[in-house]
């Protein structure tokens, strides 16, 4: 009776399980002229290595600051995600928007611009978000016409002493139209560029603004004026939701990342083959030697490693350590196999922010019982008398 009935919810509810995504997030719609959130995630530099949040900086800021509650593996990569003042919504262009609404521009002190002046220097990027979609640069190699992408946008860059900010956000917002009338938000590139504070006309009472000139904003010592400002322009895409990933993925660095792991295993695995060979056939020349010996009855002393081929059973003296390390690399090994199983079956979506490194610290802990599991039992083969010690250490 209780298996007709699981059958018969089962059979229920099969039609309805195109509705669910594995990796947890499902697509976002949105229709013409609906308001879109622009929330930042962090700086990030890869000399330093040391991320900040957004507002550790003088940017603009909304009228109420609502920072998101992250989850294990957020807080672990450091991401503080907060919403900004900027205003974008479906399908509506804007040629230029101050961020600071009412002050127009954002006036620094001394301190507030020695710490840009030294994030720039220590070459930051900044991380936006729409849509759950972290933003791009990119960038085209005018030898080749090669385009690739880099996460975030440069905060600003250094000419010998002078230090520029990239204050004025090209923003390009791509969308796909699975039905008429609803959108979804499948690109995000970024265009920084910097403009100086004069070039800059506002319009009385609004946000709108003209630019004048293409001269670059420096930030000087001491106090400065700068106008933070963006545009935003929304071009279609044949691109789908699902697919709304690929780029991030296929950035060079990671590629270089790949070349290098694959470089590395080439030169471990040709290593271990000669090493092979080389061990394979010294032994063999001794096996065949000792046999040779055998036969005749004068047999003389022992040498090579047939002197110490009892050795081989005998318990190593550090053999609890030995154990550990044993059910540590065990624990990795189980650890690694069920992550990528995990990212295999499409269950740890890159969209889904730090589930890799929640699921990740998770299972090397679950992974501990197996690790333990193997050291004492490993232990027990070495006649120890304290298993459950080696078990638990």
């Amino acid at each position: 009776m209780h298996n007709r009935i699981f059958l018969l919810v089962f059979f229920i509810l099969l039609p309805r399980w195109d509705c669910f995504y594995v990796p947890g997030v499902a697509p976002k719609e949105f229709k013409e002229g609906e308001s879109i959130e622009v929330k930042a995630i962090k700086l990030t530099s890869i000399k330093t290595v040391v991320p900040y949040e957004y507002y550790s900086l003088p940017f603009c800021k909304s009228e109420k600051i609502h920072y998101k509650s992250e989850n294990f593996g957020e807080l672990l990569r450091g991401d503080r995600i907060v919403n900004t003042p900027y205003e974008i919504s479906m399908k509506i262009d804007s040629k230029c928007k101050g961020l600071c609404h009412e002050q127009k521009t954002k006036r620094l002190d001394a301190a507030e611009t020695d710490r840009l002046r030294k994030r720039i220097v220590e070459d930051y990027h900044v991380h936006l978000l729409v849509d759950n979609l972290p933003c791009a640069t990119r960038y085209v190699v005018p030898e080749t016409n090669e385009v690739f992408f880099d996460h975030g946008y440069k905060l600003g860059w250094t000419e010998g002493d002078k230090v520029f900010v990239n204050n004025h956000l090209e923003i390009l917002l791509k969308y796909h139209e699975p039905q008429p009338g609803v959108y979804r938000v499948v690109g995000f590139e970024v265009q920084p560029k910097s403009i100086s504070r004069d070039k800059f006309t506002f319009k009385e009472g609004l946000n709108d603004c003209t630019i004048g000139g293409e001269e670059s904003q420096e930030v000087r010592a001491g106090e400065n004026e700068i106008a933070w400002t963006y545009s935003v322009k929304w071009e279609s895409s044949e691109v789908p939701w699902a697919s709304r990933w690929d780029i991030y993925l296929s950035m060079k660095d990671v590629q270089i990342h790949w070349f290098s792991i694959l470089n590395s295993v080439v030169v471990i695995a040709c290593l271990t083959g000669f090493f092979s060979v080389i061990i394979i056939r010294t032994v063999r020349r001794d096996i065949n030697k000792y046999n040779r010996d055998d036969e005749i009855e004068d047999t003389l002393e022992e040498t090579g490693w047939k002197l110490v081929h009892g050795d081989v059973f005998r318990p190593p003296r550090y053999s609890m350590l030995l154990v550990n390390f044993v059910g540590t690399g065990i624990q990795l090994l189980v650890m690694t196999i069920a992550i990528i199983s995990f990212a295999m079956l499409g269950m740890l979506s890159p969209s889904n922010r730090g589930s890799l490194t929640s699921v990740a610290i998770f299972v090397y802990c679950f992974m501990g019982l197996i690790a333990g599991y193997h050291s004492g039992r490993l232990y027990k083969t070495f006649r120890g008398n304290k298993p459950k010690r080696a078990a638990f250490r």
